[in-house]
């Protein structure tokens, strides 16, 4: 079996649990990781890492390049890759600019014949197709989808990012119906104003729509627990049939499952053509290893 190269860009949470789910891969192999300029520990000896500043090429030839990294730092690092012909997947979170970055990058991706999957999660990610499974069933009618309650970590990348800021967790409270309370616990770098942090995080685009609380805290690795959840309830019409309800829901650990779907969608760029893709358009065959007559026999 030819095995595909897979690169990971970026060594935090995801790109961690990214390394742990492309090694359980029978189908993959771990090229090498690429981190931040600067840093010198070894954590898996076995493991080429080179820096942000040396070109991929000393990888060998890399496949697929996961791009562990802020929402906001996305569209710079996957041109980076596509435009050498490498195919890129990300976990983009910013629901509201989806459609604007597949654009840009599909342009991209097509000039240099490369596959690029975006926001590639559990939501956006899994919960998009489960979705888009619940208006194909009920076409008329509303879902809800309420998050947590769990650490959400575009959230917390942005709370951390905010000058003064030495570390920030925020955490994801359901109020029901889709909407959502944001507790943001910030441990300040020494004669940092709490004001102007609470104001910088209150009025960012992550935060802004919600309800969100900014509480000091001395330590803020006392309250890390990466644990995360969702439910979902569609309540709808099938043709002239009234009162569908259906429901989703899953209780996760959030960097593991975003890694494991990146990794997944890192199959699927090898059997797609050139352009870039949400997971709403990725056949559900194409994420999974092995015989396609053996896993719809399995799964159908």
């Amino acid at each position: 079996m030819k095995k595909v190269r897979v690169a990971v860009i970026g060594f935090g949470n995801i790109g961690y649990h990214a390394v742990q789910a492309i090694l359980a891969a029978p189908d993959m192999e771990l090229a090498g990781i690429i981190r931040r300029e600067g840093a010198t520990d070894q954590p898996l000896p076995w493991v080429t890492f080179i820096d942000e500043n040396t070109d991929i090429s000393v990888l060998g030839k890399v496949d697929v390049a996961l791009l562990c990294k802020p929402s906001i730092q996305i569209e710079e690092y996957a041109k980076k890759y596509l435009s050498q012909g490498i195919h890129t997947v990300d976990s983009f979170d910013i629901h509201s600019s989806i459609v604007n970055l597949r654009h840009s990058l599909d342009d991209v991706a097509k000039k240099n014949k490369a596959v690029s999957i975006i926001a590639a999660g559990w939501d956006p990610g899994i919960d998009s197709v489960v979705r888009a499974i619940f208006e194909a069933a009920a076409p008329v009618g509303i879902t809800y989808t309420n998050f947590g309650p769990g650490m959400s970590m575009g959230h917390s990348v942005v709370a951390r990012s905010k000058e003064g800021v030495e570390d920030a967790i925020s955490i994801t409270i359901p109020l029901g119906t889709g909407v959502h309370r944001r507790m943001v616990y910030v441990q300040l770098k020494e004669n940092a104003s709490f004001e102007k942090v609470s104001n910088a995080i209150k009025q960012d685009e992550y935060f802004c729509h919600d309800e969100t609380h900014i509480i000091e805290v001395a330590d803020v690795s006392a309250l890390a627990d990466k644990g995360h959840g969702v439910h979902m309830t569609r309540k709808g019409r099938s043709g002239s049939s009234d009162n569908q309800i259906f429901n989703f829901e899953m209780r996760i650990h959030n960097p593991a499952l975003t890694a494991q779907i990146m990794v997944s969608c890192a199959r699927a760029c090898t059997r797609r053509q050139p352009g870039a893709y949400t997971m709403i358009e990725i056949p559900m065959i194409d994420l999974l290893p092995g015989d396609k007559d053996a896993i719809i026999a399995k799964l159908v």
